[in-house]
């Protein structure tokens, strides 16, 4: 049996699900009935067969609905590895730590093209970080209290699996002095990220080798599956952009999330309205399970 959980909070109505419900039956997807998660929240809607052509009926078929496909059998993961910037956090860290700097707008542009796949991940990297050489390190610290927020659900997310006893993992592109200071905030087990150089209080213009890069998070999951002896069904990956995909790709679920348009047409889920605590609806979580302090 599979599901397609849908989800739009305070928005899902019993007239959608009825809709989904006549969609996935034209689909020949044999629906077999609906169970709310959290009534005008969330929602399953189970059908026998064809998950494929249930994600081609039903993803975008409502507005501001998200819409998650899988199997009913082991939703539940036991594994998260996670993006920091824009997934984690609502930033992109070095574009705001190049803004002390003065040279946001040329930075940016070169981390949204690395996030488009139009760029190598590591050589983009290192060209952006070459840009800051100079910028005094007490900046990291400013822009980390000053711009760095953490994404709207966050915190639940981790914290919920973790309570329910799922290792988490944040596996970051950007750098050890915002990853780890979020990964602590948000309850993450373990956290992997690029380490800038510092030297004379400045910011030397690199990083330490080898890059975290897409490879990284891809090894890392695999590594942490299999270490905890997991099947691989009850991994989940979540992230924004290109670097992320490897991952994305190799999990049970794999979570384009708020993404850019190469990810979220290639993973098997996307959520493009809603907060993270989709991802504990997407999983059969109930807000009365969820772990909010």
């Amino acid at each position: 049996m599979f599901t397609a959980t849908l989800i739009a909070t305070g928005r899902l109505t019993t007239q959608i699900l009825h809709d989904a419900l006549d969609r996935l039956d034209a689909a020949g997807c044999v629906p077999s009935g609906v169970g709310w998660l959290d009534d005008g929240d969330a929602a399953d809607v189970h059908f026998d067969e064809a998950p494929d052509a249930a994600r081609a009926v039903l993803e975008g078929a409502f507005e501001r609905v998200d819409v998650v496909v899988q199997p009913m059998a082991g939703r539940e993961k036991r594994l998260l590895v996670a993006d920091m910037d824009s997934t984690m956090i609502t930033v992109e860290c070095i574009d705001e730590l190049a803004d002390y700097a003065g040279i946001k707008p040329e930075i940016a542009a070169i981390t949204e093209a690395a996030m488009r796949g139009e760029l190598d991940f590591a050589a983009a990297l290192d060209a952006r970080v070459a840009l800051l050489k100079g910028l005094g390190a007490d900046a990291i610290e400013r822009c980390r209290v000053e711009r760095v927020a953490l994404m709207p659900g966050a915190e639940t997310l981790v914290k919920t699996m973790r309570a329910r006893g799922a290792t988490a993992i944040l596996v970051s592109g950007g750098f050890t002095a915002f990853a780890e200071p979020v990964g602590a905030a948000i309850g993450f087990n373990r956290v992997i990220a690029n380490h800038l150089e510092i030297g004379d209080g400045q910011l030397r213009g690199t990083v330490t080798k080898p890059i975290v890069d897409s490879s990284t998070k891809e090894r890392t999951l695999r590594e942490a599956r299999a270490e905890l002896g997991l099947a691989d069904a009850a991994t989940l990956a979540v992230g924004d952009g290109a670097n992320d995909l490897a991952m994305i790709n190799i999990a049970g679920l794999g979570v384009a999330y708020h993404a850019k348009p190469i990810v979220a047409e290639a993973a098997a889920a996307r959520v493009d309205h809603g907060d993270l605590t989709a991802l504990l609806w997407a999983q059969g979580i109930a807000r009365k399970d969820w772990v909010t302090e």
